[in-house]
């Protein structure tokens, strides 16, 4: 069981976020993500994002710090990776 988060540089909303994945599942990544109080809807297809100031509490918690490119080779490699569907414009 292993949780992943990378840096908080993704800028948005007028904050800094980070992703927060799981290499196992999407439950795990579920269970972590409510014991550090991440809303549901947080989770982006395959991932959450997590608000700076919660960066800390989520290592606390047990979250592994990676890189953003280390994070998305976890992420592909457990086969959990969703890319996000294009959507069409009339």
């Amino acid at each position: 069981m292993t949780v992943y988060i990378d840096p908080p540089t993704w800028p948005g909303h007028g904050r800094m976020w980070s992703h927060l994945i799981s290499d196992v599942s999407y439950d795990e990544l579920h269970a972590f993500a409510a014991a550090l109080g991440a809303p549901p809807r947080a989770f982006d297809g395959d991932h959450y994002d997590i608000p700076a100031e919660s960066y800390q509490d989520a290592v606390r918690l047990g979250a592994v710090e990676v890189g953003s490119k280390a994070l998305l080779g976890h992420l592909t490699r457990a086969g959990l990776r969703r890319r996000k569907r294009h959507r069409r414009t009339a």
